[in-house]
This record gives structure tokens, sequence and C-alpha cells, in this order.
């Protein structure tokens, strides 16, 4: 049977999958033994300082072969969070939190009320309103690097920084939080995206234009996974579009450390499980002792 264990840094995961942000429920669905034995890792839903009400519906709409989606980050805000968390210690995975904020400060805020929730690394999603720029953090290199260096400072924790698709030049953002002191990067959050609803001509989503997620985008995140990769050293979770063992695979020759799933679990929830197996399937039929040695191996003449 072919190692499947991965790390990311100091982070060791048994199994190169990570169920996504916001795709899987409550931290309570974690306690599934049958779902999540088959991750390394679980990431709750993303968490700001203040409860942050979210957009009205329609907030989730099809497209395709992926799915728009504007929620808003809704969320009860650190303190009310946990509050209602379990012990982490009893979960048969490893919990991440997700930190958003609209400032530096907010950030750093949550961050220390997550590392004194029990998680095990903190991901700092970039891709919400700066409200100090009037624009998404995750487009601005020094406005993502401010908000990793506040993080740091407050967590002794693991910290991740998911960045957005959408940056004019994402191995700039990518270079600035990992200066700021990122210990891997998640890549890559949604594409921006909308679609009309012929039966009402107007909008799918209350606010128009949300974040597009699923197969369709895998390419677009394997491209930032391949920039990032080649002009950086520094461990990366891919994420997009992820449906198959083969695009795992893809994954990791790219230059992932590991691999995030999150819309392929609307459609099939114990996607995890089938995923595990043929990764190792693809491993034994290639001779591929462990899925670690194939990081990168894209670039190898």
């Amino acid at each position: 049977m072919t190692d499947l264990a991965v790390s990311l840094g100091a982070l060791e995961l048994r199994s190169p999958l990570i169920a996504a942000a916001g795709t899987v429920g409550s931290v309570y669905d974690f306690a599934d033994v049958d779902a999540f034995s088959f991750y390394g890792a679980a990431v709750a839903k993303s968490v700001s300082h203040e409860p942050w009400p979210g957009r009205v519906a329609p907030r989730m709409a099809p497209s395709g072969q992926g799915m728009l989606n504007g929620i808003g980050i809704q969320n009860p805000g650190i303190d009310a969070w946990r509050e209602t968390m379990p012990d982490m210690a009893t979960l048969p995975v490893p919990v991440w939190g997700s930190a958003v904020g609209t400032t530096a400060a907010e950030f750093a805020l949550v961050a220390k009320g997550l590392t004194a929730s029990g998680v095990a690394a903190i991901e700092v999603n970039l891709s919400c309103p700066n409200l100090e720029e009037g624009s998404m953090f995750a487009l601005s290199p020094p406005a993502s690097a401010q908000v990793i260096a506040a993080v740091r400072a407050s967590t002794e924790l693991p910290v991740g920084a998911k960045l957005s698709p959408n940056s004019e030049d994402i191995v700039a953002v990518a270079r600035a939080v990992g200066e700021a002191g990122a210990d891997f990067l998640v890549l890559t959050n949604t594409v921006w995206g909308m679609g009309i609803d012929l039966a009402t001509r107007r909008p799918k989503l209350s606010g128009e234009i949300g974040g597009y997620s699923g197969a369709p985008i895998k390419p677009v995140a394997m491209r930032c996974v391949w920039e990032v990769a080649g002009a950086l050293d520094v461990p990366i979770v891919g994420c997009g579009g992820i449906r198959s063992g083969e695009d795992v695979i893809e994954y990791f020759l790219a230059g992932a450390s590991a691999v995030a799933l999150g819309t392929a679990h609307f459609a099939e929830p114990r996607v995890g499980r089938r995923i595990l197996r043929e990764i190792d399937a693809w491993c034994e039929r290639h001779g591929v002792e462990a899925l670690s040695e194939l990081t990168g191996g894209a670039r190898t003449p």
C-alpha cells in the first residue's frame, strides 16, 4: 500500500486530503468517523471577530458543472463560535480554524480566539473586503502581508494563507505572505463569476457576483499552483475542481503537497473515501511508494 502521509512544513497529515472550509457543515459533522477518517485535516467554516449576517437568498446556484455562491461568510463571531465547539481532541480528524476580518487587527483577534479553541492550524481567508483600502485583501501583496504578519504575531500555530485566483499577480501575493510568516499556502479560493436566472431574468445570486467553484476552475487553480511552486519554496495545498484521484495526482505533479476538497462534497458527501482509494490504486499501478514523491514531479526532466 502506498504511503499517503504528507507534510506541510511542521504539519504532519495522515492523508493528503483536507476538507475545505464551508463545505462540510459544522464542526460537529467532523465527529463522523466514517466520513472523516479518510482526511488529514478538516477546515471549519470561516469565522470573524463580530457576527456577520451574510447575504439574503438566493446565495447559491448551480452553473454548468460548477457552483456559484455568495453567502457573505455568515457566521456568529468568534466568541459565540467558541461556546458551541466540541472538544477538538475528541474528533477523528484535526480541525483547522479559518479566519476572516475587515482589518489586520480583526484577523489577529480571531486568530487568538481560534488558538484558544484548540484548533491544529489557522487558515487565513484573504478573499474578504479590506475596509481600509476598499478591495479584497488577496488582491494586494502589501495588504495580504499585513494580515499574515498580524496573525503570525498572535499565534504559535501553523498559519496558512488562502489566496485568490483573481489576483493580478498571485506569485507576488504568495511571496509577500511567505515573507510575512505564512507556513503554507492554499491555492486557491473561488473564481469571480455570475449567472442569470432565465425564469426571473435576474442575477442568480442576491449579491449579483459571487464565487464560482467546482470542476471548471481546476485549470485555473492548477495554473496558480504551478506558477507559485515554480517561483517559491513553500508548501502548497491545491484547491479547486478536484473530483478524482487523478485530479489529486495532477495537483501534486504541479507542485502541491496536499489538496483540499470543497464543492465535490455537495454531490458526494463521502467523496474523500473514494478519492483516497483512487490515489492509492494509481500509485500502485505506477510504482509510486510514497505520494509525496510526486510533488513538483512535472518539472523534473
